[in-house]
């Protein structure tokens, strides 16, 4: 069975929904078995208020730009339709998932929470629980990860998102560091272990041996180059698939 995730960024006209802060731009990249579709949402959206200064400055979204842009109601079907059944990956989740429930309650809309419909990862605590005491934004989660992010002068939803992505695959499956097994062991452990193996060596046992795709050999490939990077060259798989 497949997995579709959605990562999913917003910007909005300032930081509290409860004052009336509304959403102005939405970006979304889908992700399925951890590979990327290139399918993506991305709409500007209306709020029918004044973007604060301070939002502003940081995603560079006026309200001259934002004039003559669907409102959100005109958009909500399609977004909860690209949306539905995925499980959201979110930097912040709280922040967007607010706003985004903020909307639909204002619209009466029937999915009165988006987690009605979509569970949620939220990047921001996967990556404080990875990585205690130090910074976890996306900005120093690029450069612990090696995602490049030099497009990225201002905040926007969905080169925001795609990014996310990147950080994402890496963070939850990639490799930043390699520690052999075998310095964790203790002789004990050792000893067990030889023991295991001289038993199984006594066993005839006749195994399958699968071979990988070739679509599942590309993913291997993307994913190593990912990791060799994001290493600085020290990924120890990069260097034993080059002599094959």
């Amino acid at each position: 069975m497949s997995t579709r995730q959605i990562v999913l960024d917003t910007e909005t006209t300032g930081l509290e929904p409860a004052l009336g802060h509304r959403i102005i731009e939405v970006g979304c990249v889908e992700l399925i078995n951890r590979r990327h579709t290139r399918a993506h949402y991305h709409q500007y959206i209306d709020p029918e208020r004044e973007v604060e200064a301070g939002a502003l400055e940081v995603h560079g979204i006026s309200n001259e730009f934002l004039t003559g842009k669907p409102l959100f109601a005109a958009v909500v079907e399609e977004f909860i339709e690209f949306v539905d059944g995925a499980e959201l990956i979110i930097h912040n989740a709280p922040f967007d998932i607010g706003f985004i429930d903020h909307e639909l309650r204002l619209l009466g809309h029937k999915v009165k929470s988006i987690t009605d419909i979509c569970t949620v990862v939220d990047t921001l605590a996967v990556a404080r629980q990875k990585h205690p005491g130090q910074r976890n934004s996306l900005d120093a989660l690029c450069k612990r990860y090696g995602v490049d992010n030099s497009g990225r002068e201002l905040h926007g939803a969905l080169l925001d998102s795609e990014i996310l992505a990147d950080v994402y695959l890496l963070m939850t499956g990639g490799q930043t560091t390699l520690q052999l097994a075998t310095e964790a062991k203790s002789s004990e452990q050792q000893t067990d272990a030889e023991k295991l193996a001289g038993d199984l060596s006594k066993r005839s046992v006749s195994l399958p041996i699968i071979q990988a795709d070739a679509d599942e050999q590309r993913a291997h490939d993307e994913l190593i180059a990912h990791i060799h990077k994001s290493s600085d060259g020290q990924c120890v798989w990069h260097k034993l698939d080059s002599v094959k």
